[in-house]
């Protein structure tokens, strides 16, 4: 008699499946090479083409949304400054970068500037899995240590 298959479990062996991302971040293609103030206007473009494609933001209502959060205007002009990367002389600041983040909810912004010190950015939720992993990894140190002393120890004899 043959077994059917249950729809509501999950197949632990299916191929399709892939784990799912757990740092913050652009594909290293977003970002491209080059100057770091054209990488970063690459990045402030992604993120308001993103919400424009996604979200039906405008770069108007975002300009204001940055504006409210900053306490200083902020103008759609700027904006178009920001994500050009032909614009030497208008470099987004940190504040407002912050504030395009909130404006845009493009999280993987955050990962950009620790990527480029070999840092990843992870959800909060993941810090005492890390922890405990970190911890994990120092017991069995450890272990490795004190048998290699004991071995040691075993050959002087």
């Amino acid at each position: 008699m043959k077994r059917r298959r249950d729809p509501h479990t999950s197949d632990l062996f299916a191929t399709d499946w892939e784990p799912p991302q757990v740092a913050v971040g652009y594909a290293p293609d977003v970002a491209g090479r080059g100057r770091l103030d054209s990488r970063i206007a690459r990045l402030v473009s992604r993120a308001l083409r993103d919400a424009r494609d996604e979200d039906g933001k405008a770069r108007a209502d975002i300009a204001r949304c940055m504006s409210a959060y900053l306490d200083r205007p902020v103008s759609e002009a700027m904006l178009n400054k920001w994500a050009a990367e032909a614009s030497e002389e208008h470099r987004i600041p940190l504040d407002a970068f912050v504030a395009l983040i909130e404006a845009t909810e493009a999280k993987d912004l955050l990962g950009f500037v620790p990527e480029l010190f070999g840092f990843a950015v992870v959800p909060e939720r993941y810090a005492s899995l890390i922890e405990a992993h970190l911890w994990e990894e120092r017991e069995q140190e450890a272990v490795r240590r004190r048998q290699a002393a004991e071995m040691r120890w075993r050959a002087s004899r």
